[in-house]
């Protein structure tokens, strides 16, 4: 099987095997069929698109050089995965954030009929900004997982191997902070 027609019908785990038994080329097609979602998870997580093409592309590399540690191969992507979200997390770290821009990570709707209300949803986007951004990474990444890329807690498992019933409670406190944030400024 050769060629992206071939690739598409594989499974990770085939593609896995085909990688370590020497075809390096193999492995574009895992890429190509995690990045979107390794891409979009990280640009949630850090607001900066170039931040968010450098831990996807450092996480694709990373789980290249260590494919052999992989022990679910037909689990690649949650796997690829957990490696982005530790490299997203050591990145706030690091970096030390105390804004994260949303218009970065979602489109706005602007209405040329009510200034008042664009500048109310910009007031509003602005201290939601800054309530995601001094959310826990833990917590910011869960409830970013569950209510902007619209997860199941099932999936949200596999992804960040975490249990349903934890990932849960961290939806639940990192939205009780966020209402706690809406709440101060009102």
């Amino acid at each position: 099987m050769t060629g992206s027609a071939g690739e598409a019908q594989e499974g990770d785990e085939a593609i896995v095997a085909r990688v370590l038994a020497g075809d390096r080329n193999a492995y574009v097609g895992l890429v190509v069929r995690h990045q979107d979602l390794l891409y979009r998870h990280a640009l949630r997580m850090t607001g900066e698109a170039d931040a968010a093409a450098d831990l996807v592309q450092v996480a694709f590399v990373k789980a290249y050089t260590q494919l052999a540690r992989c022990r679910e191969p037909h689990r690649f992507g949650a796997w690829a995965f957990r490696i982005l979200a530790n490299q997203a997390k050591d990145w706030l770290k690091s970096r030390a954030r105390q804004e994260i821009s949303l218009d970065a990570a979602a489109p706005s709707a602007v209405s040329d009929d009510d200034p008042t209300a664009d500048l109310d949803r910009s007031e509003l986007r602005a201290v939601l900004a800054t309530a995601l951004a001094q959310l826990p990474p833990g917590l910011r990444e869960a409830l970013v997982l569950k209510h902007v890329e619209g997860l199941s807690y099932e999936e949200m498992s596999e992804l960040m191997n975490v249990s349903v019933p934890a990932l849960k409670m961290r939806v639940h406190r990192a939205r009780q902070m966020l209402q706690d944030a809406l709440e101060e400024v009102r």
